[in-house]
């Protein structure tokens, strides 16, 4: 499902036109693991990018995402969070990565990357509201 754009009226210019409404963003926010997280192929649609370009800047940067900013989800987690399509997901080779808050943050300034700079603008809106 594309991601509508959404104009902020009353900002400048340079940061008006934003990638996508906090209420979508919301939308993809679960708790998982008693802590709120987004799902690596949500963010990577958020972003503009594909999920493994952005599953490979999280391997290449190792160093900057530890366990609290983006994880693995289990079997049984998947299932809960896919809910009917987790059968076929989750069967296939299963890597689902969990991002956090800030996994969020450094993950746009680690793809370098206009369209996931503005969106993580409204991920940490999203994210605070929820709070």
């Amino acid at each position: 499902m594309p991601l509508p754009n959404v104009r902020d009226k009353g900002r400048s210019p340079k940061n008006a036109q934003l990638p996508v409404a906090i209420k979508v963003v919301e939308n993809r926010i679960f708790v998982l693991r008693g802590r709120r997280a987004v799902l690596d192929r949500d963010l990577a649609e958020l972003y503009g990018v594909e999920t493994r370009v952005l599953n490979q800047a999280v391997k290449r940067n190792s160093d900057r995402f530890p366990e609290d900013f983006t994880f693995q989800l289990t079997l049984e987690e998947a299932r809960d969070v896919l809910g009917p399509r987790s059968q076929t997901e989750a069967g296939q080779k299963f890597e689902i990565s969990p991002v956090r808050l800030h996994g969020a943050v450094m993950l746009a300034n680690v793809l370098k990357s206009k369209v996931a700079i503005r969106a993580s603008i409204q991920v940490v809106r999203a994210f605070v509201r929820l709070a």
